[in-house]
């Protein structure tokens, strides 16, 4: 598919990962134009009339669904009915108004967050049924899952062309690093670097640390994503990741290291580790659409923590209320 000749929306396209897909569409050849982000001011993406009323307005020929109300362990247990409904209702709404209008493709971008809590490492697609997920983030990741069973389901019944991919936990500059709603990397880079700043003796952290977690690079991952919506047109979902599994214990001695502080790490035990172990087959991505992930993890951590300094430690995006966390979510992808 020649991506230059469509109109494409990219839902959560003003966030974290959206604007590394839009920089990629460029990069792709797609006129500035032609790119389309739809914000939660104008378009309440849960809502059925607000996405028909994109639709009608923006005349899209290709979508790539980001958006999504998420967050980290803490944000998961806080919120998993908001969560589960929130994602479940942005999808449904976005295919099914797809659909009506024959758009030539739909590219949903899943979670890592939908495996089974025991998933054997790697995680193969084919392992995406052989269990129930993790108890933390059960609930956004079946959200997330079924739009996979509706994808596959429309394709059977309409012919509609939606693909469906598990990108692993992402990371890099522009995240969000607000601890009410951060995920393990930028969470960990704020609190060292702040207890560095304050000359503080410790740094607490959530869980035992023994988990573990694979990692992948935004600009990564958005050029995976950007590659499947060209070169892929198959029903079964596919992984995006960076091959690689690492603990947390491991991952937090790492950022202590290249952020600089000296302090003491301490675990907070009684909080959850979430799933055991996160580390993905990355086969078919290469296979059926060339990707591989480039990104030196050294290196991707130190462009991280170089870009929260240079904000000068500043909180991106302020709490303010459950309800405005959850729209910021949305946004972020």
């Amino acid at each position: 598919m020649d991506l230059s000749s469509h109109r494409i929306v990219v839902t959560g396209g003003a966030g974290f990962l959206g604007k590394n897909v839009q920089a990629q569409l460029h990069a792709k050849g797609v006129p500035a134009e032609c790119i389309l982000v739809p914000t939660i001011e104008e378009y309440d993406l849960t809502c059925e009339a607000d996405v028909a009323r994109m639709y009608d307005h923006m005349k899209p020929t290709l979508v790539i669904h980001l958006a999504a109300e998420v967050g980290g362990i803490g944000a998961n247990r806080d919120n998993p009915g908001r969560f589960f409904y929130a994602n479940m209702a942005m999808g449904l709404h976005l295919i099914e108004q797809a659909r009506q209008r024959n758009l030539s493709k739909f590219v949903q971008v899943g979670t890592i967050c939908a495996y089974p809590k025991f998933t054997p490492v790697p995680f193969k697609e084919e392992d995406l049924w052989n269990g129930y997920p993790e108890e933390t983030n059960a609930q956004y990741g079946i959200a997330k899952k079924a739009l996979l069973v509706m994808l596959q389901g429309y394709r059977q019944q309409y012919g509609f062309n939606g693909i469906y991919l598990l990108p692993v936990n992402l990371y890099g500059p522009g995240d969000n690093f607000n601890p009410a709603s951060s995920h393990v990397i930028p969470a960990m880079v704020r609190k060292f670097v702040e207890a560095q700043q304050a000359g503080a003796p410790e740094v607490m952290l959530w869980g035992t640390g023994l988990a573990s977690r694979e990692f992948l690079y935004v600009e990564d991952a958005a050029r995976g994503i950007v590659m499947a919506a060209a070169g892929y047109d198959r029903a079964a979902p596919v992984n995006l990741g960076a091959g690689f599994e690492i603990t947390i214990r491991d991952l937090a001695q790492k950022v202590q290291t290249l952020v600089g502080y000296t302090g003491k790490i301490s675990w907070e035990t009684s909080k959850p580790d979430g799933q055991p172990r996160r580390c993905l087959d990355t086969t078919k991505a290469r296979e059926y659409f060339g990707f591989t992930a480039e990104m030196d993890f050294d290196e991707g951590l130190k462009r991280t923590i170089a870009w929260w300094r240079e904000q000068g430690g500043a909180n991106t995006t302020p709490t303010r209320g459950k309800k405005n966390v959850h729209r910021l979510c949305k946004l972020r992808g």
